[in-house]
């Protein structure tokens, strides 16, 4: 491994195209495979850009989606394989971008460090020999694909009908990477789909060969310990290795904000540190007999790795959570926004993001998914979302239908972003005769959905001028909150001096620790929560609240328990940390819990 970071998936279309800016320098990425009909459009684009042969996958071909995605996963991987001969032949100068590479790699990389040993050798014949060497041991980052598992719709044939199950947008989502010519892997996202977990058995591609190899790997991206091993469990038992956990914070994160039962990261990450090892062995006991029952027979356990993302923002953050978590690398995303010659962000969004403040980030409850969402207040969509409501024509058109879901009124699923869908709900909340403050507030509920499916990819649209005619240009964009504390357009050197410590972004930003960040976070969700279920509050309701309560607190002791390894050799940031985890802890205390009656 060249680098100790990932870039994760960024939305649909913020990361659609990262791996062709980053992976012929070594580093790896994930990209969104839910919007085939941006994928198509962007596989036009590169492929004309390019100059290679593109011809246009129609939606009414058979099995569309899953031959578009893997047109445009075959398309990258040709792509960066170009790229990376291309680099590999050039030779050592200022300005190539074979000293480029190098350059990236952190100083802890053994490459690095041969290719430092070949700089400062003056024998010529040997430092032919070293660059001969060092050339052969570099290698390209990998192009991940993410699916978030329960974004499953089922899909109507032309007759009407309802398609077959394999058909579903997540299992051909699945198939387009299967049949694709890359040998990477699968993040699945937000939660167990049995169905899609299933599918995964059906392509020989994710089992391995005699030497433990694995064309195609799988990774769960999880909350908690007790998810992934469910999960993982679920698997093994079909003859599914997850290769990878990548553990990401339930809420100081972007996209979506999964949170937990209160658990915080410190004390998630202590428990997989713990246990990992024994759950190898017994995940193993069950994959060793599935593969059996396939005729496929080993007599060792394939690797198992434990990642972490979200809300990570220095050096020694990482380091530390690398070394004292015995992680194999960490995931960098948000920041990434920031620069444009890795993602697929748009002039005006970049310059919003780049003079943000914190109070611009924030958790909504903007996603048809009924999932809270992180959210920008800058953003076109949000703008766009309060000039409709002004208009009196709130909601928007749904036209791509990938979160379709609710059916309160209709037999056929529509999306609560849509204006149909918030017409009907408007219309129903009207004869409901309510006072006028809980009216406003359930009107608010009602319309602030945005659409995701067009939103999330309209700056990468934007970017490379692509649009088409009545489409609208409003941007939707879901940072994680840590991306406040980066506040200007970074160069990829840049960051990755930042990540590895050559240089500091953040040299003049007061930013709390990643952990006391979350903490605020989860004592603010939690907060909310109280609010907004205390007039109606159950039985089952009172205990989660409570439960939840109680792990925050017991996560602020863990955190006194560990303050100093953390801070090791800086007595005053171990302080100052202390100082902030008893700020949050007289907070957590001074909330009042609900009790029913």
């Amino acid at each position: 491994m060249s680098h100790t970071f990932h870039i994760p998936v960024l939305g649909l279309g913020y990361s659609i195209d990262t791996p062709l800016n980053v992976a012929p320098f070594g580093i790896s990425s994930v990209v969104s495979i839910v919007d085939d009909i941006a994928i198509e459009r962007v596989r036009k684009y590169h492929s004309e850009k390019n100059n290679c042969f593109y011809e246009e996958i129609s939606n009414k071909e058979d099995d569309a989606r899953a031959k578009r995605i893997t047109a445009y996963l075959n398309l990258l991987q040709d792509l960066i394989d170009q790229k990376f001969e291309i680099i590999k032949k050039q030779s050592f100068e200022n300005g190539t971008e074979l000293t480029r590479y190098f350059d990236l790699l952190p100083e802890t990389s053994s490459l690095k460090r041969k290719y430092l040993l070949m700089l400062a050798e003056k024998n010529i014949a040997i430092k032919s020999l070293f660059i001969s060497e060092i050339k052969k041991q570099m290698v390209k980052g990998k192009i991940d694909v993410n699916i978030m598992s329960k974004v499953d719709k089922m899909n109507v044939g032309e007759n009407g009908e309802l398609k077959e199950e394999i058909f579903s947008d997540a299992l051909a989502a699945l198939r387009g990477f299967a049949n694709s010519n890359l040998s990477s892997s699968l993040v699945l996202s937000a939660g167990m789909n049995p169905r899609l977990y299933s599918y995964l058995e059906t392509f020989n591609h994710f089992f391995p060969d005699e030497n433990l190899v694995f064309k195609k790997k799988l990774i769960l991206k999880v909350s908690d310990f007790r998810s992934a091993l469910i999960q993982a469990k679920f698997l093994a038992k079909k003859g599914i290795w997850v290769s990878e956990f990548r553990i990401e914070s339930g809420l100081n994160c972007g996209g979506h904000a999964f949170a937990t039962e209160g658990y915080l990261l410190g004390p998630i990450l202590e428990e997989f540190k713990q246990k990992r090892e024994e759950m190898i062995v017994e995940l193993f006991v069950m994959y060793k007999k599935a593969l059996a029952e396939k005729k496929i027979f080993i007599k060792l356990a394939p690797k198992q790795k434990v990642k972490l993302q979200g809300g990570i923002g220095t050096f020694e953050e990482d380091i530390f959570l690398r070394t004292f978590y015995q992680l194999d690398a960490t995931g960098w995303g948000s920041p990434f926004l920031l620069v444009p010659e890795a993602t697929a962000v748009d002039e005006e969004t970049l310059k919003d993001l780049s003079n943000a403040s914190a109070d611009d980030f924030y958790v909504s409850s903007a996603s048809p998914l009924g999932i809270p969402f992180n959210n920008f207040r800058k953003s076109g969509s949000e703008k766009q979302r309060l000039q409709r409501i002004a208009e009196g024509k709130p909601g928007s058109p749904c036209t791509k239908k990938y979160l379709v879901s609710n059916t309160e009124f209709t037999q056929q699923p529509i999306c609560t972003a849509s204006k149909k869908y918030q017409g009907l709900k408007i219309k129903e909340l009207q004869n409901q005769q309510l006072e006028g403050k809980v009216y406003q507030q359930k009107y608010d509920e009602i319309t602030s959905k945005i659409c995701l499916c067009e939103g999330l990819v309209s700056s990468a649209y934007q970017k490379y001028d692509i649009f088409r005619t009545k489409e609208s240009k409003a941007v939707a964009i879901c940072p994680g909150p840590n991306l406040a504390f980066f506040n200007e357009i970074y160069s990829l050197e840049q960051m990755l001096g930042h990540i590895y410590g050559k240089m500091d972004l953040l040299k003049n930003v007061k930013r709390p620790h990643i952990f006391i960040n979350e903490l605020k976070l989860y004592i603010d969700y939690l907060k909310n929560d109280i609010n907004t279920n205390i007039l109606d509050l159950t039985a089952k309701k009172e205990k989660s609240i409570k439960n939840f309560h109680q792990q925050l607190n017991n996560g602020i002791q863990y955190y006194k328990s560990i303050a100093d390894t953390v801070f090791i050799k800086a007595s005053c940031l171990k302080n100052e940390f202390l100082a902030e985890l008893r700020v949050l802890e007289r907070k957590l205390e001074k909330m009042g819990l609900p009790v029913i009656g």
